[in-house]
């Protein structure tokens, strides 16, 4: 069974920082593109960043300039760097796996911006 376990969420004021990690266990974890998604109240999940397995990133515009997306394969750790945080960034923020048209999901971190 994959596990992928968030954490590092939290409660922050706008313009601070967190730091997401993601670890991966029971999948070859360099093999696979790696994920950060979010879900507001309300609202439908979406991609925030994701990272292949040579260590290519995409991010959603919202988050460009303030979010990085790295991983460590000896780790078996995503990690998702969030600076200059702003209210619209709260949601619940799930790590997702995925590799030849099989995806996995953690259980999802709940990040909170105040103002």
């Amino acid at each position: 069974q994959v596990q992928l376990v968030e954490s590092g969420g939290g409660l922050v004021q706008a313009g601070g920082s967190l730091r997401l990690s993601c670890a991966a266990s029971r999948i070859i974890f360099s093999g696979y593109l790696m994920g950060w998604y979010r879900q507001a109240p309300g609202k439908q999940r979406e991609l925030v960043a994701t990272i292949t397995s040579g260590g290519s990133t995409n991010y959603v515009d919202s988050v460009k300039g303030r979010f990085t997306i790295s991983r460590d394969n000896a780790k078996n750790t995503v990690y998702l760097q969030m600076n200059s945080l702003k209210p619209e960034d709260t949601a619940v923020y799930y790590c997702n796996a995925q590799r030849g048209g099989r995806g996995y999901w953690g259980q999802g971190t709940q990040v909170t911006v105040s103002s």
